[in-house]
């Protein structure tokens, strides 16, 4: 049998990476911050007497505790990050890549693009599960990847050059059996 010369839509790179980004996440990150910044304040500044103490800890520990929130929060899901190779497709959020999910070729059914994933249909930015829709990593408005599982479930991500992806995770599944472990 004869070699077919390769186009260039017939490539397939060895690993396929990319990436969404969220600038309006650093602008939570910074209100996040200055709550803490709040709370640091009061307990350095404040005075503690006898009368105003618990007060005054209420306010140090929630502006604390809420600081702390928002800005892990909102700095965990500033960008994903897609990984996709010859055994599966891993998802990875933030600077220091949690969470993630990795989720092997074989347990995939299908991928197809969406040209349009919101906040808004997942109910907010981040890591999201609806019962009727699935699970999703939503950092900004625009393209993604809808996985279909074998299992039933779906698994949507919102990432650039989510068309490119989506025929990458095409051409791999073709040459994979369902359920067999990759």
């Amino acid at each position: 049998m004869r070699d077919q010369p390769r186009t260039e839509d017939d490539f397939t790179p060895e690993v396929w990476t990319g990436r969404a980004t969220n600038r309006v996440q650093w602008l939570m990150a910074l209100a996040g911050a200055a709550c803490l910044a709040l709370g640091i304040k009061l307990a350095v500044d404040s005075a503690w007497t006898s009368s105003g103490t618990t007060a005054l800890t209420m306010s140090v520990v929630g502006c604390i505790a809420a600081g702390l929130l928002v800005l892990f929060g909102t700095l965990a899901f500033v960008h994903v990050d897609l990984r996709l190779d010859g055994e599966c497709v891993e998802v990875r959020c933030g600077h220091i890549g949690l969470p993630r999910r990795r989720i092997p070729l074989s347990h995939v059914a299908g991928a197809d693009f969406t040209a349009l994933v919101t906040p808004r249909q997942w109910g907010g930015w981040g890591y999201r599960w609806r019962p009727e829709k699935g699970t999703a990593v939503v950092v900004r408005r625009g393209e993604g990847i809808v996985l279909s599982l074998w299992d039933g479930h779906t698994f949507t991500v919102t990432v650039d050059n989510a068309e490119s992806a989506v025929r990458v995770i095409r051409a791999r599944l073709r040459s994979i059996a369902p359920g067999t472990a990759a």
